[in-house]
């Protein structure tokens, strides 16, 4: 079986190394990722501008990679596209570097990176680990093997994929595994201006993480209790519950509505 693997945080990075060694104990591997590190480009893709691929040594069994000038969505995208010969029986993105929780989502390239190849309908995986300073990926990337072997017997159902968060512990000291929901969070001080020498304005943007929603059955709750994280996440992003009060706004913005 063929399994697509990609990330944000570039091909180069330590933890798509690991993902991919992992997952070749299962299936073939192909890595298609971005040059350089694409962090929080969400969905983005690339339009204006030609994309071009290098090929990057790799350990065998899988023996080269396939660098990318775009976003992980790109890759992805391309690789379904243009470069596999078949498609993928599965698309894994990370091992991130660091926390994909609650609203992040929506941020991620990693998520992006299975986000589309759920839209392309292909059993899909984001992955990351979550922690601070040396990251050592090697039981994310066992339990990522783990987890991929069950989703390949098993399937996942149209329109889903799922959010894997991985704390950085020890494997002794993780608590076990969570099936959980989004939490909230959104980020506070995000802008930093700044004057450059001569004398003209300039912003970074950064900013605090500030948790609204950290629920027990949340991602984020889970986390700071040591679990891991396993969310499914779907394309449809509607709010079915709003929609019948929705519809009372329809005779204000439509006279006559409902009278034909």
């Amino acid at each position: 079986m063929l399994i697509l693997v990609t990330n944000d945080d570039g091909i180069h990075a330590p933890g798509i190394k690991a993902l991919s060694l992992a997952l070749a104990a299962i299936g073939k591997v192909v890595v298609v990722a971005p040059e350089r590190e694409r962090s929080a480009i969400g969905h983005g893709i690339t339009m204006h501008k030609p994309l071009r691929i290098t090929e990057v040594p790799w350990e065998e069994p899988i023996g080269k990679g396939l660098a990318i000038n775009g976003t992980p969505a790109d890759c992805v995208k391309l690789a379904l596209d243009a470069l596999l010969e078949e498609p993928p029986a599965l698309v894994v993105s990370g091992i991130n570097r660091g926390e994909n929780l609650g609203t992040d989502v929506l941020y991620s390239g990693t998520v992006s990176g299975a986000i589309e190849g759920c839209i392309n309908g292909r059993p899909s995986l984001a992955v990351s680990l979550v922690g601070e300073g040396e990251f050592d990926f090697t039981f994310a990337a066992s339990f990522t093997a783990r987890l991929a072997r069950e989703i390949l017997k098993r399937g996942l159902p149209d329109g889903t994929l799922l959010n894997l968060n991985i704390p950085h512990l020890p494997e002794a000291e993780i608590r076990g595994i969570a099936i959980t929901r989004l939490g909230r969070r959104r980020y506070i001080n995000t802008v930093s201006c700044r004057q450059d020498p001569r004398g003209r304005a300039y912003y970074w943007l950064a900013g605090e993480k500030e948790d609204l929603d950290q629920g027990p059955d949340t991602d984020i709750g889970a986390l700071s209790r040591g679990l891991i994280s396993l969310t499914p996440l779907q394309l449809d992003l509607t709010h079915y519950a709003f929609q019948e009060e929705l519809s009372t706004y329809l005779p204000f913005l439509w006279p006559g509505h409902g009278n034909k």
